[in-house]
């Protein structure tokens, strides 16, 4: 007799819950820009910045979403992420590097 480990509602659900820690995450990460804003003059974002890196988690945060829920093998789930998270770097570094 085969056991299912998750019923599909539960799996599902577990798949939303991801997404929403993934959003939570995304802003989370927003507000150590904006606190370091309060505390020194060295930190100095404008409205674009915010709305750039926002833009950027969350395609990110979504990359890896897709990647997880569509890739079924561990090590292929671990390359994906690995290249959203790549994607994600070059893009920031080459902002950073376009900045100043």
């Amino acid at each position: 007799m085969a056991v299912n480990p998750a019923p599909e509602g539960q799996k599902e659900h577990m798949k939303n819950t991801r997404l929403i820690i993934i959003l939570v995450v995304a802003l989370g990460l927003l507000l150590i820009p904006y606190a370091a804003m309060k505390f020194t003059g060295e930190v100095n974002w404008t409205a674009l910045d915010f709305i750039t890196m926002g833009i950027m988690l969350l395609c990110t945060g979504i990359g890896i979403e897709v990647a997880l829920r569509i890739v079924k093998a561990t090590w292929l789930r671990v390359a994906a992420v690995a290249g959203v998270l790549l994607v994600f770097v070059m893009v920031w570094g080459t902002l950073v590097h376009m900045g100043g």
